[in-house]
């Protein structure tokens, strides 16, 4: 029984959040999918939300990587979903942008412009708190 919890105590997602990247680099994209997920859920956790929000957005770069487009659009939009909630907007855009295009790449034209009409939202609240 005390196996399990004694490996998630050495889970490390500073470590983690590098070998996802390193797989990523490496090509081995369904791999750093799912480590850059798991590593989003330590970040979480731990609550640092910025970091579990980029583990999310990395991971659907990677499941854009592999035409995995439905994936990517649930881990963009995991992302922007975090991303507004803490205050990351910025961020939040960035991941609705690709996720956009991970609908355009499914051909999905009424998502693709709810997501318009939100980026543009999100974009003109950001200039006007300037």
């Amino acid at each position: 029984m005390s196996a399990p919890t004694e490996k998630k105590e050495k889970e490390d997602p500073v470590k983690m959040h590098k070998e996802a990247s390193n797989l990523f680099d490496r090509g081995e994209f369904k791999e750093a999918r799912e480590l850059f997920h798991r590593t989003a859920e330590l970040y979480h956790k731990a609550q640092n939300y910025f970091d579990s929000s980029s583990m999310n957005y990395k991971a659907g770069e990677a499941a854009f990587a592999i035409k995995d487009f439905e994936g990517a659009v649930e881990d963009f939009m995991k992302s922007a979903e975090l991303s507004f909630l803490k205050g990351f907007d910025r961020f939040g855009v960035s991941a609705l942008e690709y996720a956009k295009d991970a609908y355009n790449a499914l051909g999905n034209n009424e998502k693709i412009k709810e997501l318009e009409k939100k980026i543009k939202e999100v974009k003109k609240k950001l200039e006007e708190s300037f």
